[in-house]
Formats: C-alpha cells, sequence, structure tokens
C-alpha cells in the first residue's frame, strides 16, 4: 500500500476517496459516523476499496435508518467505532483524502480520530467545489446529479458509504481526464484540484491554461 503522492491520475501517486453516513449532520451536537467507505485511485482506476459498519454506542433515528438502509441491529452488530477507525487511520495513512462535501465528511472524521486520540496528517479535497469549475453547465452539483451528467458508472445504489466513495471516485477520475484533453495536462496534481475551489469561475479557463503550460502543454 504506497504512502504519499498528489493525484489518483495516471502518474502512479494515490488517492484515497472516502464517504461517512452517519447519525445526524454534526459531530458537535452528538452525532457519530455509523458507516465508513473509501477506495483508492492510482493509475486511473479504482485499484482498492474499504467498508464497515461501525458501532458508536448510540440509537439511530428511523429517519436515518430510511435514509440509508442502516438500521440500529445492524450497527448494534458492527465493530466498535474506536476499533473501525484505528484500522481506517492506518488504512489511509498519508495519502490525500477526497469526499463529495468534504466540509462533512472531514469533520466526523476529525472527531472519530479524535475520539481515540489520532490526528488527520493530510490535505482533504471537496470533489464537488471542483465540480462546480469543471463542470459549470452541471444542473446542480449532488452527487447522483453528477453521476448521470457524465455517465458516471453506478449500481443505482446512494446513501451507504462505500457506494457512494465509488461513485465520487469515478467522478474525480472524469475531472481529472477531462482537464487532461481540454487543457493538455501529463497528468492533474491534486494540489491542483484542490485550489481550484478558490478560483473564481471567470478565472478558470486561464487559470487551467497557465497550468498546463507549466507542464509543457501547447
Amino acid at each position: 500500500m504506497g504512502q504519499g503522492g498528489t493525484s489518483g491520475g495516471c502518474d502512479g501517486a494515490e488517492v484515497v476517496v472516502l464517504d461517512f453516513e452517519t447519525s445526524g449532520v454534526s459531530p458537535l451536537s452528538g452525532d457519530r459516523a455509523i458507516e465508513i467507505g473509501a477506495v483508492v485511485l492510482r493509475g486511473g482506476e479504482i485499484v482498492e476499496r474499504y467498508q464497515s459498519l461501525m458501532n458508536p454506542g448510540i440509537r439511530i433515528s428511523s429517519f436515518i435508518e430510511n435514509y440509508t438502509g442502516i438500521t440500529n441491529a445492524m450497527v448494534q452488530g458492527a465493530p466498535p467505532a474506536a476499533q473501525v477507525m484505528e484500522a481506517f487511520h492506518h488504512f489511509i495513512g498519508d495519502r490525500p483524502l477526497v469526499a463529495h462535501n468534504a466540509s462533512f465528511d472531514s469533520r466526523f472524521l476529525d472527531a472519530e480520530l479524535d475520539r481515540i486520540r489520532r490526528r488527520r496528517r493530510q490535505d482533504f479535497a471537496c470533489s464537488m467545489l471542483a465540480a462546480r469549475r469543471v463542470y459549470p453547465e452541471a444542473p446542480n452539483h449532488k452527487l447522483a446529479t453528477l453521476v448521470r451528467h457524465k455517465g458516471l458508472p453506478t449500481d443505482g445504489s446512494f446513501h451507504r458509504a462505500l457506494a457512494d466513495a465509488e461513485m465520487t471516485g469515478h467522478l474525480w477520475l472524469r475531472m481529472e481526464e477531462d482537464l487532461r484533453r481540454a487543457y493538455g495536462f501529463r497528468h492533474v496534481p491534486f494540489d491542483l484540484m484542490r485550489s481550484l475551489a478558490a478560483v473564481k469561475k471567470v478565472r478558470v479557463p486561464a487559470f487551467l491554461k497557465e497550468r498546463a503550460e507549466e507542464q509543457g502543454a501547447p
């Protein structure tokens, strides 16, 4: 399992794309993670997967049960959250992270790691914010909408952690591919994708052209 790297594209580096299912919207309100799913991107494809339910020791509301399909019985039979997060902390290592609406997933990742006295060491990028710059023509930038908009692989499942992580991974790879084709990038660095969110929409084409020229694009 390689460590480090700046892109999930064709340069051999690795990126971990993750998704949490949770008992609510904020760890500050006592909400907890109930499932983690993740995929590793390398060489333009998904090369590894990780998934686990976790038992945080609290009951799940009927709304969350209906929304995710994850029941209290499923969570009660799952490994303790601390055990899962220890394993997941080892799984991600120092590799850069991606999530769709990363502000949500990063809060839960950091809160769950804090409970086991661990810290995230790497940067987090948001595929939703990047997609707003790469696909401004999309009807909206929800994951399901982008999957349909770009014809990405899906089994039709949403709101389960591994399925959402896989779809986000395919979205990330498609964005990298489309940028290579449109601007002549040899590879699309993770830092470039992460920085797109801060670029004004009207500046995006010029920004990408400049960055591609730094790699020798015509």
